[in-house]
């Protein structure tokens, strides 16, 4: 199963998140080496959120890094969520991985 972690970040996020960046790529790159994580990044033309492609049997693990991640601990994000996404196609996405409706 497939999960967008989305974010609402506060107006001033871009100033503010260097000091933090370190710390949330680490954490980033650690879903990635385990599978977790499969896209992440920022919105732009407005930088107002950012978007995470997670991969798992739940939503416990985008749920896990958002409570983790340094942006919603220090108040970068205002609001975050996540929902399940049903793949219909894709390139690199197995058939396995697809949600056709009949």
């Amino acid at each position: 199963m497939y999960f967008l972690l989305t974010y609402d970040v506060v107006s001033d996020y871009i100033s503010r998140r260097e000091t933090y960046r370190d710390e949330h790529i680490k954490l980033a790159l650690s879903a990635v080496e385990r599978g977790e994580l499969l896209l992440g990044g920022a919105l732009t033309e407005p930088s107002d959120g950012a978007v995470l492609l997670f991969k798992g049997s739940s939503p416990d693990i985008a749920e896990k890094f958002a409570k983790q991640d340094p942006y919603v601990q220090n108040g970068l994000v205002k609001n975050w969520k996540v929902r399940a996404w049903s793949i219909v196609l894709g390139a690199g996405v197995s058939p396995d991985d697809l949600t056709i409706s009949t």
